[in-house]
């Protein structure tokens, strides 16, 4: 599965609170996963269907329950694809340089330094 399923699936709110609850507590039936959402048996299946396609949750029957893994691996790859590459020292550099930015255009001092 490329990645572009997993940003399609990543890309709603109700997907998103479902891995949640995966993260909190793994291996949860689809019972357990409705209970407190404001959202149909039938929405969470489906939801639970796309996250399922983009490789985001594994599914393992134990009896007859069905219970719902997250598997972070294409997430790790979202991270080290698109967020690690941004290096921390220099992202924070560039914060820093804003907000000096900022400060100055609102006539108010650098850090450190008086009027």
């Amino acid at each position: 599965m490329t990645l572009d399923a997993a940003f399609r699936a990543l890309a709603d709110a109700s997907r998103r609170e479902l891995l949640d609850r995966l993260y909190a507590r793994n291996g949860q039936t689809l019972g357990e996963l409705c209970e407190g959402l404001a959202m149909t048996r039938q929405a969470v299946t489906k939801h639970l269907a796309i996250l399922e396609e983009a490789n985001l949750v594994a599914t393992a029957w134990r009896g007859r329950e069905k219970l719902h893994y997250l598997n972070p691996v294409p997430i790790a790859e979202i991270a080290d694809r698109w967020i690690r590459k941004f290096e921390r020292a220099e992202v924070d550099g560039l914060i820093d340089l804003k907000k000096s930015l900022e400060r100055k255009r609102n006539g108010k001092p650098a850090e450190g330094q008086d009027k």
